[in-house]
């Protein structure tokens, strides 16, 4: 049986944010490890056919923003549909990420705080100082950590991840893979769920 759950986001979805405590239960509750893989979205989206909210026919960006309401009252949160922050460059939050990971450390709180710093305050997560601030906040060094993850081997490790999502089919994020399995979306964790009690093959 795998021990692990390859997890393949990036810190501006706001899918990401929502599922992410449940997602995190999931693992727990079944003592996996989380393999934070940060990806490049757009290159992924190059691939699966996905597209900028903003370059989405009218109907689906409407739809997109009824989602991000009735999920965020689904999960119990405060959420801002439209920031003005938002589109926001997210490489340099997702950078930390893998350098925490790299350091032994658990991204996942930093991971939150950016989605509820963006989309629950409207704040501008491609900002320096706000990432250092989260940072600290989540018991990190942030200045550091900020600084050390703009070194090139961080930047291609995010590009490796986008690839391995791409060869393993993954079509947004976030995607959790588990037994090369794709779950696609926050609202596939319960499936993951399944599948891991169950302990049925992976579909292929």
């Amino acid at each position: 049986m795998a021990d692990h759950i390859d997890y393949y986001y990036t810190c501006t979805s706001p899918f990401t944010w929502f599922g992410h405590e449940e997602f995190s239960a999931v693992a727990k509750k079944h003592n996996k490890t989380i393999n934070y893989k940060p990806v490049n979205l757009m290159e992924v989206w190059k691939v699966s056919g996905g597209v900028a909210p903003p370059q989405r026919p009218p109907m689906r960006q409407r739809y997109r923003l009824l989602e991000l309401q009735r999920i965020g009252d689904y999960r119990g949160l405060t959420v801002i549909a439209q920031p003005k922050s938002f589109p926001a460059n997210p490489e340099r939050a997702d950078c930390c990420c893998i350098l925490l990971s790299q350091q032994g450390k658990d991204p996942g709180p930093f991971l939150v705080s950016v989605g509820e710093a963006l989309w629950g305050q409207d704040r501008q997560i491609a900002d320096e100082s706000i990432l250092a601030e989260l940072l600290d906040k989540a018991g990190f060094d942030g200045k550091a950590v900020v600084e050390e993850s703009k070194h090139l081997s961080i930047a291609e490790v995010r590009s490796a991840n986008s690839q391995e999502a791409i060869e393993l089919d993954v079509v947004g994020a976030p995607a959790y893979v588990y037994k090369g399995e794709s779950f696609w979306g926050q609202d596939r964790i319960a499936h993951l769920d399944h599948m891991i009690e169950t302990g049925r093959d992976p579909i292929t």
